[in-house]
């Protein structure tokens, strides 16, 4: 049996490298699945899922979910997701909050074997905010070098959630920074490059000069597969570490365990909250939807969708139900979370005069239907499998919700009449702000393309994104879901309805150690490694 998974593992692979063209590629590979069995305590691989389309270069927005690995970060998140240092032993932040002063350690170095200096740093920013790639750096000032180890950032206005934007990139060296850099990256991080055959396969080494914990783990091979590939040669032995998704999570492997990582990685509906009145974006896509403008609607559908449900019908049990974009995380407000209660949704409708028809089973409001279009990207299977089963629970609402899978371009064009099955999920409370500030609404950025308004939130937006104190951000942010009066969740204006968190899976070698992860953001594989470090294998 083990030799006719192995025979169709390495054909499932000989088909990836005939795609990419690659026969170089594809015999690295082979080589670096045969010497896993033979060093295992020395070498981790693993197949995590699809390469980073622009390298391995923070300025570019690698390290973006989960850890840069290659590259040291000023400030890190543990799992608890508090802010500790890493390049800087510690950081100050002035009581008008616009200046942020950090203090580096004077024993990092990259692997080069040249010393990490405040210019770096200058430089790493500068360039960060001169690039306006996924990290907006926008609100910075200035960057100065005070001394070789001291950097000061002063800020354009008060921005609490800069420090996340800052724990997520990596320092890179001015003296070896080019266009190319990206392709063979120096750093100060744990683990230093080694190689990466475009397509197939990056390979990493313990960085012996890091300034921290060393890592155990020697060797690291990560191989860019599909999930299909990647499952065939778990079952050969020849992996430590493969993702996979709920559809594939279904046999035991031999010498392996189902890692479940929680996540705020969700799926929710956008629910446009203005009626249609012939308005237009700048672009000429039209605004609005007469059905889900009715709090009414959005409400008893929040109420009404059996969430624990679409976890176990859809996402096989590999996941839980979602209230807000930021379940679990420090800014969560529990009081958000709703019960299933397909009776009070029943109830919201009847009281907003939404009347079932006998004739069709649909709820009327004069002569209008409770029926719009949900709209998916078409080919995302999880999403085509929500937006059925909405659909379908929808029905015994008296809704009717027609599905549609379409291209991002069509999406694109139709996401401000229509709903939308939207994926989210930030360790930034950034992603709140985008959501709901009405500085976003009707944009063609995905943000907030239900045109939500609603002063009193932006009001709570603003302050919570100007506080300097954390702590009392949190605190704030959770008023922007639910103050007791209005809100962004079901209690408040539920513009949007969300619906699942949708665990990570990973099949994982017995033995190896993978320790405390954090709450995993949308976007599959790269967080499961933002403590690569700290992995060994203790059996």
């Amino acid at each position: 049996m083990i030799k006719n998974y192995i025979t169709l593992a390495l054909l499932g692979l000989i088909v990836i490298a005939i795609l990419v063209g690659c026969t170089k590629g594809k015999d690295a590979i082979d080589n670096n699945l045969h010497n896993r069995t033979t060093d295992a305590k020395d070498t981790l691989t693993m197949a995590i899922g699809s390469e980073p389309d622009g390298g391995f270069d923070p300025i570019l927005g690698w390290g973006r979910y989960g850890s840069p690995l290659i590259q040291s970060t000023l400030v890190k998140t543990n799992a608890d997701m508090e802010i500790v240092g890493d390049l800087a032993e510690e950081y100050t932040i002035s009581d008008d909050g616009l200046t942020l002063t950090f203090y580096l350690r004077k024993d990092a170095y990259f692997t080069d074997g040249e010393q990490v200096t405040a210019d770096d740093v200058v430089f790493t920013f500068n360039k960060a905010k001169e690039s306006a790639s996924i990290v907006d750096f926008t609100v910075l000032d200035s960057i100065t070098a005070v001394d070789s180890h001291t950097v000061e950032i002063k800020l354009k206005e008060p921005q609490s959630t800069i420090i996340y934007s800052i724990a997520k990139t990596g320092i890179v060296p001015e003296h070896a920074y080019s266009e190319s850099y990206g392709d063979h990256p120096i750093g100060s991080g744990p683990f230093k490059f080694v190689q990466w055959d475009k397509g197939q396969q990056l390979i990493l080494e313990a960085n012996e000069d890091y300034y921290g914990t060393v890592p155990e783990i020697k060797r690291v091979v990560i191989l860019f597969m599909s999930e299909d590939a990647a499952l065939l040669a778990a079952k050969a032995g020849q992996l430590d570490v493969a993702m996979t998704v709920p559809s594939l999570a279904t046999d035991e492997i031999e010498g392996m365990v189902l890692y479940r990582a929680q996540t705020i990685d969700n799926r929710g509906i956008t629910l446009p909250v203005v009626p249609d009145e012939g308005k237009t974006t700048e672009e000429g896509y039209p605004i609005g939807n007469n059905v889900t403008s009715d709090i009414a609607i959005r409400k008893a559908l929040s109420y009404g969708i059996n969430r624990e449900r679409l976890v176990d019908e859809v996402l096989n049990g590999y996941g839980r139900p979602a209230y807000t974009e930021a379940d679990g995380m420090p800014w969560f407000n529990e009081k958000s979370v709703v019960e299933y209660d397909i009776e009070k949704a029943k109830q919201i409708l009847e009281e907003a005069g939404w009347l079932l028809s006998n004739e069709d089973g649909i709820r009327r409001k004069g002569d209008l239907k409770a029926e719009f279009n949900l709209i998916y990207p078409a080919g995302d299977s999880v999403r085509q499998g929500l937006a059925l089963a909405v659909s379908e629970q929808a029905k015994n609402l008296g809704i009717s919700i027609s599905v549609e899978g379409l291209s991002w371009d069509e999406i694109d064009k139709r996401m401000f009449r229509d709903a939308v099955l939207m994926g989210w999920g930030d360790q930034n409370p950034m992603e709140t702000y985008l959501l709901y500030h009405s500085s976003n609404k009707g944009k063609s950025n995905y943000y907030n393309p239900q045109n939500y308004e609603n002063p009193i939130v932006d009001r709570y937006l603003e302050e919570a994104l100007r506080m300097p104190d954390l702590d009392r951000a949190n605190e704030i942010w959770k008023k922007v879901q639910w103050d007791g009066t209005t809100g962004t969740s079901t209690l408040g204006d539920a513009p949007w309805v969300w619906l699942v968190n949708i665990d990570h899976l990973y099949y994982i070698r017995e033995g190896l150690n993978i320790g405390e992860q954090k709450i995993h953001p949308h976007g599959h594989a790269w967080p499961l490694l933002s403590n690569l470090e700290e992995w060994k294998w203790v059996k």
